[in-house]
């Protein structure tokens, strides 16, 4: 591994190659915060990408085009004269200073050289509007403690929900909202709790299915369902989104499986019947283990 001293000349480098290929290359000089932002989401996918997989070379190479669009969008925000990489990487410390006032006391946000609390002198941080919370001692009480500290930011959300980018892909932003719900108290006493609603919304919407027409409706209880196994899968501490990827790979493999094993057959898929294809799906299953 590299020394920090290492680091700092890796990412000086960095900067400056990006500043040569800003001025004197065509396509990097025409780039502009719109056209970047499509590759920049792409980008972001594969490294999720090679994190599924883990696959630690692939992740360090995505890393690197992550940090390329970091780098960029940092340098146009340069030019316009708004900000620079140095307000980044500040803004990003100084904000976790401030969400750590177990760690750092306050006065240390904006300081060069932020030295945290030694060690078993949390109390000194007891004080002033931000010591209810300077005594997180787990990770559920700092995960509880985040989303009211970022409330307190003079640039910080007005509203828990707030945060929540609109953005986001519907099924992570279902478990973000539910998140930022319960780190500020509004949960299920038991998580076991959580079951009878997930039934509830279930039996809504067999109901709505049985009806004819109001598709609407049919539409607005199948989301609700949706979020309340998502709302399941949070309270057992799962990732919906991670469970729904593997999934989908399981079924990408056992379907390409039947696929193969189709053409060897010199057999379409259509042509085969149910049971041929069963026999084939549950063959794919025992080849996984």
């Amino acid at each position: 591994m590299h020394t920090r001293e290492e680091k700092m000349q890796a990412f000086g480098r960095f900067l400056d190659i990006l500043d040569t290929l800003r001025e004197k290359c065509p396509w990097d000089r025409k780039q502009t915060n719109e056209s970047l932002r499509p590759n920049t989401i792409e980008e972001t996918y594969e490294l999720c990408e090679a994190l599924m997989n883990e696959d630690n070379k692939n992740i360090c190479k995505e890393l690197g085009d992550v940090l390329l669009h970091i780098g960029f969008y940092a340098r146009i925000g340069e030019e316009n004269g708004e900000f620079d990489i140095a307000d980044v990487c500040n803004n990003v410390t100084d904000k976790l200073i401030f969400r750590h006032p177990h760690v750092y006391h306050p006065s240390q946000v904006g300081a060069e050289n932020p030295r945290p609390l030694p060690y078993g002198a949390e109390d000194d941080n007891s004080d002033g509007e931000m010591g209810q919370f300077s005594n997180a001692k787990t990770s559920g009480e700092v995960k509880q403690n985040w989303e009211q500290i970022k409330q307190k930011e003079k640039d910080g959300n007005k509203s828990v929900l707030s945060g929540v980018p609109s953005a986001l892909p519907s099924l992570i932003k279902a478990y973000r909202i539910q998140d930022k719900a319960s780190n500020s108290g509004f949960d299920w006493e038991e998580r076991g709790d959580v079951w009878a609603k997930v039934h509830e919304e279930i039996d809504e919407l067999r109901t709505e299915l049985e009806k004819p027409g109001n598709e609407e409706r049919k539409s607005e209880e199948l989301g609700d369902v949706m979020f309340s196994m998502v709302n399941a899968a949070r309270l057992y501490k799962l990732n919906p989104d991670t469970a729904l990827e593997k999934s989908n790979r399981k079924f990408i493999s056992r379907f390409n499986y039947i696929e193969e094993q189709c053409k060897k057959a010199g057999k379409a898929l259509k042509e085969m019947t149910l049971q041929e294809l069963d026999d084939l799906w549950n063959e794919a299953k025992t080849l996984e283990h």
